[in-house]
């Protein structure tokens, strides 16, 4: 029984992320200029270059933790450099119109850091696109109901990729980069939107991918308890706190 629904939740996983990643390319703005984008975690660079494509960029570059993943992006013409993200960019100030994190931020201890310096290496009027899973999606609610670890929260040991949930869907797996793979905070809806406004960033997007165990078109209708949440965010004039 326990493989049936665990094979069922993969195929729904699947397809969720099918639609964030349609999500994150419909979020990009295609221009006929010279465009920058940087890439937060960008193994081993194959999605770094259809988001290049999308946007016409004449520069990718991206920062990845994993030397092998980051060695194969460098092969494909991305100027990866090896960094934490949890630490300064190894770039400097304002020299990119696009920052893209797609799956990275619930990995991070430093989460301010890391939104800090999202803007410090946005050119003024730029834009970053962040996607993350859901705390508040259906089916992590209904896991803290039964007792159990929410699904977003189940990778948080090296010694076992996830725990505390018997439907989690890397069950007794072990990680191969333990530090890298666990999940430190994981952001709600409101949460999410507001982290990003109180450091100045205008909220211009968030969409929803997934909605366990029900259709996926129901996540367009309520993002607040979809898997997935796809943000769009520009760096605006003000570095005050945004309206949520």
């Amino acid at each position: 029984m326990r493989d049936a629904v665990t094979r069922l939740f993969k195929n729904m996983r699947s397809r969720a992320v099918a639609d964030y990643c349609r999500c994150i390319l419909k979020c990009l703005e295609p221009s006929q200029e010279e465009m920058s984008l940087l890439d937060c975690g960008c193994d081993d660079g194959e999605w770094t270059l259809q988001l290049g494509a999308r946007i016409g960029a004449a520069r990718l570059c991206g920062i990845e933790i994993v030397d092998e993943r980051r060695q194969a992006a460098l092969q494909k013409g991305i100027l990866a450099k090896p960094g934490d993200l949890n630490e300064p960019f190894p770039f400097g100030d304002e020299q990119f119109e696009i920052v893209h994190a797609n799956q990275v931020i619930e990995h991070l201890k430093e989460t301010d850091s890391f939104i800090q310096e999202i803007w410090r290496t946005l050119r003024p009027g730029g834009y970053a696109v962040i996607c993350t899973e859901n705390l508040s999606s259906w089916h992590n609610i209904v896991s803290l109901v039964f007792g159990w670890q929410p699904f977003s929260l189940t990778n948080v040991s090296g010694k076992r990729f996830q725990i505390g949930n018997p439907l989690a869907i890397h069950h007794d797996v072990a990680p191969s980069n333990p530090p890298s793979w666990q999940h430190s905070r994981v952001f709600a809806y409101r949460g999410l939107k507001e982290i990003f406004a109180i450091h100045g960033f205008s909220i211009e997007r968030v969409e929803g991918s997934g909605y366990y165990p029900l259709p996926n078109c129901l996540s367009k209708l309520d993002p607040r308890h979809a898997a997935f949440l796809t943000l769009k965010i520009r760096k605006a004039s003000s570095t005050g706190p945004q309206t949520v």
